[in-house]
């Protein structure tokens, strides 16, 4: 039986008599390629005293001390087994081995420049757009704002915003069809991770006409509950934080109308079709030209948080990560 953390097909590099050290094998029994080949930058430091013949020239090309390049050289020379460079007072010369593995190590590097190249592009692909789908209130009065300043930013970026409530928000990043997306509810949907970037308040509003406009103190959450009211569907962030504010005073009453955008219930609210529970940031223009009227409710907390979200274990980059930093610094409530 195996035993100190041996296992068949794994074998770990141990100090050996005279300084040599045993190879590292994988689970497959194979040596890793890792261990048997320099890394890039000895690699090109080699390159550096080919073209050069002189390892100090060499050493200010790639940017470190004389004393470090000849350490790499000597360490490189270990690890393959060869003497690669001939010192002397009149400079460095490749060995006959030291030529031959200069002649591999240019294609690594020439390949390794190619993998560079390739994997900037793939970058510069998923930079050059941001799917961003957020809820009706955020994508109507925030995050316009905070695109035309990421715009500033990133010209080339191409964006493109879905809106829907919050519900759709969470769907539409699972499915991978969003980059980014921001809810307006109670918590953080399940499979996302988010952070807070805003506030909000939900107001009771209703037409000057209607009577709750007249009446001299605030709403009982008791009253709000019992009232026919005109609001948004079963999904959205508004109908989420409502539901929660009355659960406890008997829960809403069946609605007077049930309407899938803020516009639209906000136009039944102008229009005197009842009263309405909005956004504060949605009913600004009208609450200050005097076309709706806000209705003060005591006991009941209308307070929500504006949150910003990704598919779990997925932390926003490239244009998204930038989308994030502008909300957070130019906050909407």
């Amino acid at each position: 039986m195996a035993s100190n953390g041996e296992h068949r097909g794994e074998r770990h590099e141990e100090q050996q008599p005279g300084g040599r050290r045993s190879e590292e094998y994988g689970s497959g029994g194979r040596v890793q390629l890792h261990h048997r080949v320099p890394d890039l930058g000895a690699l090109e430091l080699l390159l550096a005293v080919a073209r050069h013949g002189s390892l100090g020239a060499a050493a200010r090309e790639v940017g470190i001390t004389q004393p470090a390049a000849s350490s790499r050289i000597r360490s490189m020379e270990r690890q393959l087994g060869v003497a690669l460079v001939d010192r002397s007072p009149r400079g460095s010369r490749l060995t006959d081995a030291g030529a031959l593995v200069t002649d591999w190590a240019r294609r690594i590097v020439e390949a390794a420049e190619a993998f560079d190249v390739g994997a900037q592009a793939l970058r510069g692909r998923r930079d050059s757009r941001l799917r961003v789908v957020a809820s009706m209130t955020i994508a109507e009065y925030l995050l316009p704002g905070w695109l035309i300043a990421l715009r500033a930013e990133r010209p080339g970026t191409a964006v493109s915003l879905q809106a829907g409530n919050s519900a759709v928000v969470a769907e539409r990043l699972l499915a991978n069809e969003a980059d980014m997306g921001f809810v307006e509810g109670l918590a953080v949907p399940d499979g996302l991770d988010g952070v807070v970037v805003a506030h909000d308040r939900l107001v009771i509003v209703a037409a000057p006409s209607h009577p709750w406009a007249r009446r001299r103190g605030p709403l009982d959450p008791a009253e709000l509950a019992a009232t026919p009211l005109v609001l948004r569907e079963h999904g959205s962030g508004t109908r989420q934080v409502l539901d929660a504010a009355l659960s406890g005073h008997g829960g809403l009453a069946q609605p007077l109308l049930e309407l899938a955008s803020t516009t639209a219930v906000k136009a039944a609210a102008v229009s005197g079709a009842g009263p309405a529970v909005l956004s504060e940031l949605a009913v600004a223009e009208e609450l200050a030209s005097r076309r709706l009227v806000a209705i003060p409710v005591e006991g009941a907390r209308l307070r929500r948080d504006l949150r910003a979200v990704w598919p779990a274990g997925h932390r926003p980059t490239g244009p998204a990560r930038d989308l994030l930093s502008l909300t957070r610094a130019r906050p909407g409530g």
